[in-house]
């Protein structure tokens, strides 16, 4: 889930066995948290630790679609890896007990599966979505495992409908600090700017970027995500100081 906002980030999780996690129809929990739709809202329920240092992290997501799109799409050509955009644009509200943060804004929710690891299919790949006058643009592109590189330039209407379109030229992004190389598309004649790095780790960054796409200046919400970082051992070494895990 991509959250608008000026304190938009990532809440702390914490890894579980197979005998925390409940699964229905229209709900889903790991451990005390939890994700609940009764048709209208989608309501996450949050109730963690964070690492490396240990606080409270307790709260409230309240997620109100304005549009259901049904459309998913495959990242490689066997379908091993899949991505649907359940809701391209959304108003989204945020309740935090611990740490005391509330705000309400602009939101998407989406949803990537596979039948392997990330890593295995994937080299790196740099996603970015922004809400337009009339419709909402996504680009997702980067490079499979196999060295070939993948792309799509999408735009959905109001109506949840996704059409496919030529994107536009490409654009290399300032390194983060972590050095994660971050790359976008922008309009021709013109260029996307880093407003706000909310994200930095050594694998992974997701920022907020001033562009124009599509003929219009926006704001996009941006993540770049390399996997052969990830998948050294180095950082998997790393992954337990920041995502605990619970002795059950």
């Amino acid at each position: 889930m991509a959250l608008n906002g000026p304190r938009a980030g990532a809440w702390a999780m914490t890894e579980r066995g197979g005998g925390a996690v409940a699964r229905g129809r229209d709900h889903f929990a790991v451990g005390p948290s939890s994700l609940d739709w009764d048709g209208e809202r989608l309501m996450i329920e949050i109730d963690e630790w964070s690492a490396p240092l240990p606080y409270r992290v307790r709260g409230r997501v309240v997620v109100r679609p304005e549009l259901i799109a049904t459309t998913g799409f495959h990242l490689d050509p066997d379908g091993r890896h899949r991505w649907h955009p359940v809701a391209p644009r959304a108003r989204v509200e945020v309740i935090m007990d611990r740490p005391g943060v509330t705000w309400r804004g602009g939101g998407y929710f989406d949803s990537n599966f596979g039948d392997e690891p990330l890593e295995a299919g994937f080299r790196d790949w740099h996603w970015s979505r922004a809400h337009l006058s009339r419709d909402v643009g996504v680009l997702y592109e980067g490079r499979r495992r196999n060295g070939r590189d993948f792309g799509l330039a999408l735009r959905c209407d109001r109506q949840g409908r996704w059409r496919e379109t030529d994107p536009p030229p490409a654009q290399r992004l300032p390194r983060t600090g972590w050095l994660v190389d971050r790359r976008t598309r922008c309009d021709g004649g013109d260029s996307a700017r880093v407003r706000k790095t909310w994200i930095d780790a050594p694998f992974y960054a997701r920022s907020g970027l001033d562009t124009r796409l599509f003929g219009e200046r926006a704001f996009a919400v941006h993540e770049s995500l390399s996997l052969d970082r990830f998948a050294s051992p180095v950082i998997l070494s790393m992954l337990p100081y920041r995502m605990p895990r619970a002795l059950l």
